[in-house]
């Protein structure tokens, strides 16, 4: 027979804090971005636009030069050498939609521009997104010891876990050296309205859980599930900036180039072949983690409940989103899917997580009903 702990008010009470302290600095971090974008050096970004879309001209221009093309006929005969100018007629060539990976068109400079002002707003806004995670991981952690028991055991819960990870994952990129410093600006804006809707919609004092849930299960089902929605909202990021830098590359190919401040945005962005790069490998490197989850929850199901499976709408809308990933990683990987129509399956599979965790949680009656709002 399990004892339920009693609630720890004041761990809650700091709890609180804490999450409200995490908002006002990812606050702090999202102004800093902006700042980043905003003055980061235009003059090098117009630069660099104008000499791409000269060498597109130049690359179009070749492609779909002249229609006729002089030959030189050299004749041999007793008389001596003669030399003919033959015309003869070139197909043009017709001048197609390339995908991003065969543009080669360079990154972007970055949310900075290149420039020392905005590499310091940038260099800001990431101080100040570590330090937001750090209370808002203080927050979870005191969540966690005023029940004693893992701290995502409802949508409150998961919502503040979620962000924190996500936060992490991308603190992790940089701590690589990757060059992801571009996904700063959305992920501040997303945690912010994650945290928000958590605390004014969501949120749930702490208390003990019903039985079927106090099992080490609920520390490796639904973590697991958290880290693979946070790479997985990483990766749809990237999806969204890659469709919208493959249609200013579009664009600037055929001669359109794109100004004004959205124009400038896109300059600064990676090549629509990086972002759709880095989408997928994001997908690739968490689904083995996604599919445990849901193994993993099958294994708890029986132990709870008796059965493996049973069509719960939980169990139904997860092998949903699972068969939409596999789905598209095996068109990328079989069929040779890439660029926009991956892009869009990418995107279709994520809201079927969204739908997982919102939808059915909040519209959808069912077994996994009873972890309350």
């Amino acid at each position: 027979m399990i004892i339920a702990a009693a609630v720890n008010e004041n761990f809650a009470n700091y709890s609180n804090y804490l999450i409200r302290s995490a908002m006002f600095v990812y606050a702090l971090a999202f102004l800093a971005h902006l700042a980043e974008w905003v003055f980061g050096g235009r003059s090098r970004i117009a630069v660099q636009s104008a000499a791409l879309a000269a060498d597109a001209g130049r690359a179009d221009g070749a492609q779909a030069g002249s229609t006729a093309a002089a030959v030189t006929v050299v004749r041999r005969g007793a008389a001596g050498t003669t030399t003919l100018e033959r015309p003869v007629a070139v197909r043009p060539t017709v001048v197609t939609r390339a995908s991003a990976s065969d543009r080669g068109i360079a990154d972007g400079p970055g949310a900075a521009g290149g420039t020392e002002k905005g590499d310091l707003y940038g260099r800001i806004a990431v101080s100040f997104t570590v330090l937001a995670w750090m209370l808002h991981l203080g927050g979870v952690v005191f969540r966690a010891a005023s029940v004693r028991r893992a701290p995502w055991g409802n949508m409150y819960e998961f919502s503040t876990t979620f962000g924190m990870v996500a936060v992490g994952a991308y603190l992790v990129l940089l701590l690589l050296k990757k060059d992801v410093r571009w996904i700063g600006l959305f992920l501040t804006t997303t945690v912010l309205l994650d945290l928000g809707l958590a605390l004014s919609v969501l949120y749930t004092s702490s208390d003990q859980l019903v039985p079927a849930l106090h099992s080490y299960w609920l520390w490796i089902h639904v973590s697991c599930a958290i880290i693979s929605g946070a790479v997985f909202y990483l990766a749809a990021v990237g999806t969204m900036l890659y469709l919208f830098r493959d249609h200013y590359e579009v664009a600037l190919t055929a001669g359109r180039a794109q100004g004004g401040r959205w124009g400038d945005v896109m300059r600064r962005l990676p090549a629509a072949a990086t972002l759709d790069k880095f989408a997928y490998r994001m997908n690739a490197l968490v689904f083995p983690l996604w599919t445990f989850t849901i193994i993993a929850g099958a294994i708890w199901a029986q132990a709870a409940w008796g059965h493996y499976w049973e069509w719960d709408p939980k169990e139904t809308w997860s092998f949903i989103t699972w068969v939409a990933y596999a789905g598209y990683l095996h068109a990328r990987a079989t069929a040779g899917w890439k660029g926009r129509k991956a892009a869009y399956l990418a995107l279709v599979a994520f809201a079927c997580f969204l739908f997982n965790y919102y939808g059915v949680n909040i519209f959808v009656t069912g077994k996994h009903s009873y972890a309350g709002v």
